[in-house]
C-alpha cells in the first residue's frame, strides 16, 4: 500500500501553488504603538496652547490623530486583497479577491499562456501578465519590483513543467 505522501501524479495534481498578499511593513500591535504615541505628543505639543486660552489647537491635534487612524485602517482594509495562483497540467486558474472581497476568476489552458513581462532596467519587473489568445491578466500587481521578479522565475518554471505533462514516474 502507497505512503499517504508518496501518492501517484495525476493531470489534477499542482505543479504551482501561491498565494500572494501585499505587504505590510506595521502589524496592529505596531499601529496601536504608533496611534498611542501620535497622542501623546499631540496632547503634549497642544497643553501650551490650550493653557494660554488658544483652546481649538488641542481640537485639531485630536482630528489628525483621527485622520492618522483613517488612513491606518484604510490601509490595513486594502491589505485583505490577494490573489490565488495555482497551475496544473491541464489549467492555470488565478483567482483575485480584493478588499471587499469581491472574487474574479481567470481560467488558461498553461499549453497557450505565456506569461509577459514588462521591465524598465532601473526597478525590474514593473508588470506581469498571463497572455492567452485576445486575454490578458496582470497577476502580482501590489508586489515589489524584486519580489516580482522573483516571482516570474517561478511562475515562469512552473508554466514550463505543466507543458511537460505529469509527472507519473513517482
Amino acid at each position: 500500500m502507497p505512503e499517504p505522501d508518496s501518492q501517484p501524479a495525476s493531470y489534477d495534481s499542482a505543479v504551482f501553488e501561491r498565494r500572494l498578499t501585499p505587504h505590510r511593513s506595521l502589524d496592529a500591535r505596531g499601529f496601536r504603538q504608533l496611534l498611542a504615541v501620535f497622542c501623546v505628543c499631540g496632547a503634549f505639543s497642544s497643553l501650551p496652547f490650550v493653557i494660554m486660552g488658544a483652546w481649538p489647537v488641542a481640537g485639531f491635534m485630536g482630528l489628525d490623530v483621527l485622520l492618522l487612524y483613517i488612513a491606518f485602517k484604510a490601509n490595513f482594509r486594502s491589505a485583505r486583497a490577494y490573489e490565488d495562483i495555482r497551475v496544473t497540467p491541464l489549467e492555470l486558474r488565478v483567482e483575485k479577491v480584493n478588499a471587499r472581497g469581491t472574487r474574479r476568476r481567470f481560467v488558461f489552458n498553461p499549453l497557450f499562456t505565456r506569461l509577459e513581462r514588462r521591465e524598465i532596467q532601473e526597478f525590474g519587473v514593473v508588470r506581469l501578465d498571463l497572455v492567452a489568445r485576445e486575454r490578458r491578466v496582470e497577476v502580482a500587481g501590489f508586489l515589489g519590483p524584486a519580489a516580482r521578479t522573483e516571482f516570474a522565475g517561478e511562475l515562469q518554471s512552473a508554466l514550463s513543467r505543466a507543458r511537460r505533462g505529469p509527472d507519473f514516474s513517482r
